[in-house]
């Protein structure tokens, strides 16, 4: 039996899944938004504004936000794991790298649900 000591516990299976669950995300979301800009030419801000006052659209979007911030953080934690072999410098770099994707998800939430 092989002990997982690098991951808090968590298999490679479940990142995995994390990733390809987010990226699926944020693929629909950015089609969605292109999308929308290539059928409005002429867009105007009171559109805009309309789309994102939906509340689907917010959800939409904080479900995109979410994905962002854990699509990131897999991604990074990979990195830190992969490349920085120093404890102490892995342990600084994640927690750096947490502490700004909390800030980008609460800031997001904030001007997301402030529309």
């Amino acid at each position: 039996m092989v002990a997982s000591v690098t991951n808090l516990g968590r298999s490679g299976l479940y990142d995995w899944v994390v990733q390809r669950l987010s990226a699926v995300i944020l693929a629909l979301y950015t089609l969605f938004l292109l999308g929308f800009l290539i059928a409005s030419p002429d867009l105007q801000y009171g559109q805009w504004q309309g789309l994102f006052a939906c509340t689907w659209m917010k959800v939409f979007s904080l479900a995109a936000l979410i994905s962002i911030c854990a699509h990131a953080w897999v991604g990074m934690w990979t990195i830190s794991t992969d490349y920085l072999k120093a404890a102490a410098i892995r342990f600084a770099f994640q927690l750096v790298c947490a502490g700004f994707l909390f800030v980008y998800l609460v800031w997001g939430i904030d001007i997301l649900w402030s529309v």
